[in-house]
């Protein structure tokens, strides 16, 4: 005979694997079109369900995407939290070859930055939501700066690495004869030289 509490464990597991479902088909869809162009019936096509089981896990689009766009950028938070936060020989050189490797690795929560960046929702609560992530890469990167000597304009330093590593995935995209590989070393070596300006520049302050 089964133990109390088995049914209600399965119960569990099975509603957290239909939203996880839900959430690969969300960040699916917010990886390809803009944030107010995609429909929950969009999202339940992609997972295979009816809208209204959507919502049985969700109260609304916007509360999804949140949630799948957290997801997609808590792996970045812990790899630089290890990198950065917790190393005491950070370096920026190995910092952009994670943000590098991540978000190519990652292409569909780059994507939703991406998309959420260009026309993102006009929701102040959930803008105010959704940049409290990016705020905490920029912190990262204060961190970081500080650690190799800045003592001024920390924040405009981070946001300028930040832009320049976003800048490097959007534009150097995959093509037809270049392989999946050569693309990520490619963006790699071009982030490394971008480190390398950012280093001679914070040493010729000091």
């Amino acid at each position: 005979m089964p133990k109390p509490g088995t049914f209600t464990k399965l119960k569990e597991q099975e509603k957290d694997l239909r939203k996880n479902i839900i959430i690969e088909a969300a960040e699916k869809q917010f990886a390809s079109k803009p944030f107010h162009k995609v429909s929950m019936r969009d999202i339940a096509r992609e997972a295979g369900i009816s809208p209204a089981s959507i919502y049985r896990h969700f109260p609304d689009q916007q509360s999804l995407f949140i949630e799948a766009f957290y997801r997609g950028t808590k792996g970045i938070k812990q790899e630089f939290d290890t990198i950065i936060v917790e190393s005491g020989n950070s370096s920026i050189e190995s910092v952009v070859d994670k943000f590098i490797e991540y978000f190519t690795v990652k292409d569909q929560y780059f994507r939703m930055m991406i998309n959420f960046f260009l026309t993102g929702p006009v929701d102040p609560e959930m803008f105010e939501r959704l940049t409290d992530i990016e705020r905490v890469m920029l912190d990262q990167f204060d961190i970081l700066f500080q650690r190799m000597g800045a003592a001024e304009n920390v924040r405009y330093l981070s946001q300028t690495l930040f832009a320049a590593l976003t800048g490097i995935v959007a534009i150097f995209r995959s093509t037809p004869d270049k392989s999946s590989e050569e693309i990520l070393n490619h963006r790699k070596r071009i982030a490394q030289m971008v480190a390398c300006l950012f280093r001679k520049s914070l040493e010729k302050e000091k």
